[in-house]
């Protein structure tokens, strides 16, 4: 499963090259806040979010077999979870947790009870 969620379905409808930086991020039941980087890194494929005022300006990552939809009309991602399961997640501090094994094993585990 783990490698399942660090690559877009493909119902997300997400195109090589695109730049989701800017869009808008909406969970399964509403509004999280914005992508502030992206990567499209086979098996490791992620969003980080930055949930602005929401949750006191949190960054997460969000693996990428999370997302459900990307719609480019609307600059939106659309995701496969809850607003709550987003904050939950461990903090993301960039220039720390890109490339922290430990971290990547913390998210894995943290949506290891979504069903993808």
């Amino acid at each position: 499963m783990a490698g399942d969620m660090w690559g877009y379905p493909e119902t997300a409808q997400y195109v090589p090259g695109a730049q989701l930086v800017g869009y808008s991020v909406e969970a399964s039941d509403g509004s999280i806040g914005k992508v502030d980087k992206h990567t499209e890194e086979v098996g490791r494929s992620y969003l980080v979010v930055d949930t602005g005022p929401w949750i006191l300006g949190k960054r997460v990552l969000v693996p990428a077999g999370l997302v459900s939809q990307i719609d480019t009309a609307s600059e939106t991602v659309r995701l496969g979870c809850t607003k709550a399961e987003v904050k939950d997640s461990p903090d993301f501090e960039s220039g720390k947790h890109e490339n922290d094994a430990d971290y990547i094993e913390l998210i894995e585990r943290h949506y290891a009870n979504r069903h993808m």
